[in-house]
């Protein structure tokens, strides 16, 4: 009956063990698999040990049993240490593990000596065997090593109570109870004196409790979670916290840069009244909503920065709770914000060259244009005009809405608008001031100023104004003397094929030409170039000017009265 006992639990514990393994964990907890190991192992030499008919046999099985008070007990006790937050010095593991090794090889090398067991006896039973034993002189060595043992539990037990630290009560509890159970079950059997122990069910349910809890036990070890980022940073934090936002554990760091931690009790909810509580849950929320990974917050003089992530025990496994990594990073926004203000700095230098640059260029164009007219007896002022009166058109055009036309296009249009012309400082004066009409030649070497003038734009102001605007320029200089219809010069453009700028510009070049004072004529009445100027969309003009025309033709008429024409 004891045997078949005992090798039920054998078998329970090789299935835990199996269902662990099986778990694919991140990490190993070194600790918690040599609990597991070693129980079926005590249980095994248990088992065994009930089937045994000799001393000789027993003794050696015995040896394995004290596997429990040696090394299962010593692993208990440095896992309680790791988990409230006390790393083990080499020493103490070397000092406390060669006790145990020491113990061991007492047992046996003397079992058989009678030192240790002065008798051992096997006695047959229906429910399994049991062995007998009488103490030797160095069994005191047993219970003096027993009471090391049971001192040191105290110690832990005082220890975890006083320290109470980002660790749970519950799991230093579920590993204590199998050293202290064990303990109590070893005294009461004794003065029992009963033939067969019990131990082995407790291992067994030990052993069960142990594996179905290692989640959640390692939930609170912050030390096993981060152990899968390598992150062993003494400067970064590190905050567990549980899917229904309960505190699991944490480092150090953490508990400095989340001051709030050092009031809430392991499992507890944040506090509602403290400010970087609120933060801590709002950015949770926000990563379950929004997917949104880091926030900032401000401790005194400090600026801190908190990245949320999902943690794991097991690889690939259902997610079990968040994982904060806080840094301090005081100095890197310094660090940001000096470069910020020095790049804003050095912008605003560059945006006051660049500014400069365009005034040169623009007073230089103007100069140019002024120069040119200064030469053109028959233009005086055209040049002037033409940019005031486009940009009268260009705000119809706008009002209208019946052509694609931005307003950063308009405001570069207008600015375009003096550039027109400067190629006709490369034509002859005797040309360019003539009273009459050309010859066939001389309208030829005419004609010339538009291309020149659009090499010209590119000359002064290509690779210091923005492409966007130089392109607008050029278009107005190549191209305002194309017609709709197609018979215009340099490339007889026809119809959208000019650039829209252009048709503007042909606009205000044209009507400006009308109603202005030439040397070889008067100016046209406003009656009769408004005629001529709706008669020519369609043909010289593009259509679709005729109602913007049209729409601000009074304020073009203004314009020239106030300006005496």
């Amino acid at each position: 009956m004891i045997t078949v006992l005992y090798a039920g639990c054998l078998f329970i514990c090789a299935i835990a063990l199996v269902y662990m393994a099986q778990k694919n964990y991140n990490n190993i907890d070194i600790y918690h698999w040599t609990i597991l190991i070693l129980i079926p192992i005590i249980i095994m030499a248990y088992w065994l040990k009930s089937q045994v008919t000799t001393p000789e046999a027993s003794s050696v099985l015995m040896c394995f049993q004290y596997f429990d008070s040696t090394f299962l007990f010593c692993a208990l006790l440095f896992y309680t240490l790791h988990n409230i937050g006390i790393n083990a010095k080499p020493w103490m593991k070397i000092l406390l593990y060669g006790l145990a090794f020491i113990h061991m090889m007492i047992v046996c090398l003397c079992f058989n000596t009678g030192l240790y067991y002065s008798s051992i006896e096997v006695t047959e039973s229906p429910m399994g065997n049991y062995t007998s034993v009488k103490g030797g002189p160095l069994m005191i060595l047993h219970y003096a090593y027993l009471a090391i043992l049971l001192a040191i539990i105290v110690v832990l037990i005082v220890l975890c109570i006083r320290k109470r630290g980002s660790y749970s009560m519950t799991n230093i509890a579920v590993y204590l109870a199998v050293p202290i159970a064990c303990f109590a079950m070893y005294i009461a059997e004794g003065l029992v004196g009963g033939h067969y122990t019990m131990l082995p069910v407790l291992y067994t349910v030990a052993d069960v409790i142990i594996a179905a809890s290692y989640d959640r036990a390692h939930a609170h070890d912050i030390a096993f979670l981060i152990a899968d980022h390598n992150k062993s940073d003494d400067e970064r934090g590190y905050v567990a916290i549980g899917l229904g936002g309960n505190y699991l554990s944490s480092n150090q760091r953490g508990l400095e840069l989340l001051p709030f931690l050092n009031k809430v009790k392991v499992n507890e909810k944040f506090p509602e009244d403290d400010e970087i509580a609120d933060v801590i849950d709002h950015l949770i929320r926000a990563f379950e909503r929004d997917n949104v990974t880091s926030a900032r917050y401000n401790l005194g003089d400090r600026i801190c920065v908190c990245d949320i992530s999902y943690f794991s025990i097991r690889a690939e496994g259902s997610r079990q709770g968040y994982l904060l990594d806080i840094r301090d990073a005081t100095e890197e926004q310094k660090a940001y914000d000096l470069i910020r203000n020095y790049n804003k700095v050095l912008n605003e230098e560059v945006d006051e060259k660049t500014k400069n640059i365009r005034d040169m260029q623009r007073k230089l164009v103007l100069g140019m244009a002024d120069m040119i007219e200064n030469r053109d007896d028959n233009t005086g002022g055209h040049v002037k005009r033409t940019s005031d009166i486009i940009s009268i058109i260009v705000d119809e055009i706008k009002r209208q809405g019946n052509m694609d036309i931005s307003d950063q296009m308009a405001e570069d249009i207008v600015r375009a608008a003096p550039t027109h012309d400067l190629g006709k400082i490369t034509i002859d004066n005797s040309i360019l001031n003539k009273p009459g009409r050309f010859t066939d030649d001389e309208y030829e070497i005419m004609k010339t100023h538009s291309t020149k003038s659009g090499e010209m734009v590119m000359i002064l102001l290509d690779g210091v104004e923005e492409e966007r605007f130089v392109k607008v320029a050029y278009n107005v200089a190549r191209y305002h003397h194309e017609r709709w219809d197609g018979r215009g010069y340099p490339e007889g453009l026809v119809g959208t094929m000019i650039p829209l700028e252009a048709r503007i510009m042909a606009v205000a070049d044209v009507y400006d030409a009308l109603v202005s004072k030439r040397v070889y004529k008067e100016p046209m009445s406003f009656e009769k170039s408004a005629s001529i100027m709706c008669e020519c969309m369609g043909t010289q003009f593009d259509p679709n000017m005729k109602s913007v025309f049209l729409g601000c033709r009074e304020r073009l008429e203004q314009y020239y009265i106030e300006n005496d024409r």
